[in-house]
């Protein structure tokens, strides 16, 4: 039986992961994605600076815009310490963060021991919306630990069925 998933890519650092949705686990966050990348985006990867081994990718405002999914989330299958693998969606309520009059939703990859969802805002749980397979894990560490060092780049996610 096939399973929805997103297609993970970054050229420059070879990142090119299948990570399966959890909808039984987190039934709205796996929603929204679904709904959001219903078009593959391309969105911005960054190495984050406080949550540990993570590329963190923030959905752009302009992309939520006027969208009937960017409703604020609950956390479902929350964690505050994401293991290896696991791909964390975190919904930040509007002006929450140093006032932004946006609602923020990010995508944290992560690929590390040690990760923590502690932010200068305090702890914030996020949702387990998926993971990356399992015998694709250590690609990903690898790709994510040339992202660490390159910097900034662009990442695309799609939906594919695994």
């Amino acid at each position: 039986m096939n399973k929805p998933a997103i297609r993970i890519t970054e050229p420059r650092s070879k990142l090119s992961v299948t990570a399966l949705l959890l909808p039984e686990k987190a039934p709205q966050n796996a929603a929204f994605l679904q709904a959001y990348l219903a078009a593959p985006r391309v969105v911005p990867g960054i190495h984050a600076m406080w949550t540990g081994p993570e590329i963190s990718c923030p959905i752009p405002p302009a992309d939520l815009d006027g969208q009937g999914y960017a409703t604020p989330l609950p956390a479902e299958n929350a964690t505050l310490t994401p293991q290896p693998g696991d791909i964390v969606l975190s919904y930040v309520p509007p002006r929450m963060w140093g006032g932004n009059p946006n609602a923020i939703f990010d995508i944290g990859l992560y690929y590390g021991q040690g990760a923590r969802l502690l932010f200068p805002i305090g702890w914030l749980a996020g949702s387990v919306v998926a993971q990356v397979r399992a015998d694709e894990r250590d690609q990903f560490a690898a790709s994510c630990g040339v992202i660490r060092r390159n910097g900034a780049c662009d990442v695309t996610l799609s939906l594919v069925e695994a």
